[in-house]
């Protein structure tokens, strides 16, 4: 197992920026979705609290009581369904349920049906248990969204788990409900999973609402959800996840997930009620600077020479279409980190389909995006 998994990129490239950085050169870093601002203080003080009235030692592996309630509530409020408490576990942030959910559906030799452009994850994770990703190409000319079309016909008798991703990592891309309910309908009526990547739920930057396919089996029969706190909570370094699937496949997930870490820490998952039940404010405000940020960074990249980029509807990443520069995606994120001190990454990181592109992230400030604006158009030019 361990010599098929790949791991994730951005972090790869993010030790290759640190590193000019020791040696005195200046790194704009727009290569990892990690939000520039701190954890909003109500929730770090919860912990703080949970910590000092001794919630320090072993909890459920499944999840405290306490925060699989407060699971349960916001799933109905967001989702329109309240589901089980042994349909709900917990885990040390969004990866592990990607793992998690593939290992316990899909035997070595199965096939994965993934959005390509799509999360590194998906394509190690598959590797990592034996299985086979199907890559299923997202079109530029369709604003990257996935269309239900292209998922079935990459249906076949060893599809066991399909992968969707709304708002999309690194597209920013929002799947219209009519295609994700497609989607679901053919997976069911084939006995295929559908796992659907929420974790840029509450990251909506269009007119749009956020749809999930969990309300239309309430996630008991073939739907599993993954979500959580990292990236609209600013909550990245808490590694706080969460999975929301039918009882069976979540046990079988919570067996893995207790014999490799044992449990998230109680009082992590104090400041996870927090976060879904406390003070919204800081989290809008984020939210709505994501916004700004996007509108001056998609501006900004269309006024480089050889770039063009969709305004993205949700997440904090944009897709750059990076033909024009005559450069390989390789060729265009080295030269942008070398020559230009903006660390980018090549589309190429996201699968078979990411060539000609990159990915960035407007979790940055305002400032920081105008400086790599400048420094972009200082190598490549203005158009």
């Amino acid at each position: 197992m361990a010599s098929r998994v790949t791991g994730q990129p951005m972090f790869k490239l993010l030790e290759e920026a640190q590193a000019l950085e020791r040696s005195g050169k200046d790194i704009i870093h727009f290569e990892l979705g990690d939000p520039d601002f701190d954890t909003p203080e109500n929730i770090s003080n919860e912990a703080i609290k949970a910590i000092k009235n001794g919630h320090t030692h072993y909890a459920p592996s499944a999840g405290i009581h306490e925060f699989r309630v407060a699971i349960q509530n916001t799933t109905y409020r967001s989702r329109g369904f309240e589901p089980k408490l042994n349909q709900i576990l917990v885990t040390p942030g969004g990866n592990p349920v990607i793992f998690l959910a593939i290992a316990c559906t899909a035997n070595p030799g199965d096939e994965v049906i993934i959005p390509d452009p799509g999360f590194p994850t998906y394509f190690s994770a598959i590797n990592a248990c034996g299985a086979k990703s199907v890559s299923v190409q997202l079109h530029e000319k369709n604003n990257f969204e996935l269309q239900a079309s292209d998922v079935i016909n990459a249906i076949t008798e060893k599809t066991k788990l399909i992968i969707i991703n709304s708002p999309s990592n690194p597209t920013g891309a929002c799947m219209q409900p009519e295609q994700i309910n497609l989607i679901a309908e053919h997976a069911k009526k084939n006995n295929i999973y559908l796992l659907s990547d929420e974790i840029y739920a509450r990251l909506i930057l269009g007119d749009q609402d956020f749809y999930s396919p969990g309300h239309l089996d309430q996630c008991k029969d073939n739907i599993i959800i993954l979500n959580g706190f990292s990236k609209a909570f600013a909550m990245t370094g808490w590694r706080l996840g969460v999975a929301i699937g039918p009882e069976n496949i979540i046990a079988k997930m919570n067996l893995m997930l207790n014999t490799i870490v044992s449990c998230v820490p109680p009082f992590i998952q104090y400041a996870g009620i927090e976060a879904l039940e406390g003070d919204q404010r800081a989290i809008l405000h984020m939210r709505d600077k994501y916004k700004e940020r996007r509108d001056i960074f998609i501006e900004g990249l269309n006024s480089v020479k050889g770039i063009s980029c969709n305004m993205p509807s949700g997440a904090m990443y944009a897709f750059l279409n990076i033909t024009n520069t005559k450069l390989s995606s390789d060729q265009f994120a080295h030269k942008c980190l070398y020559e230009a001190g903006v660390a980018i990454l090549s589309g190429n990181c996201f699968g078979i389909y990411g060539e000609g592109y990159a990915r960035v992230t407007f979790a940055n400030s305002a400032i920081n995006i105008n400086e790599g604006i400048k420094r972009l158009q200082a190598i490549f030019g203005s158009q």
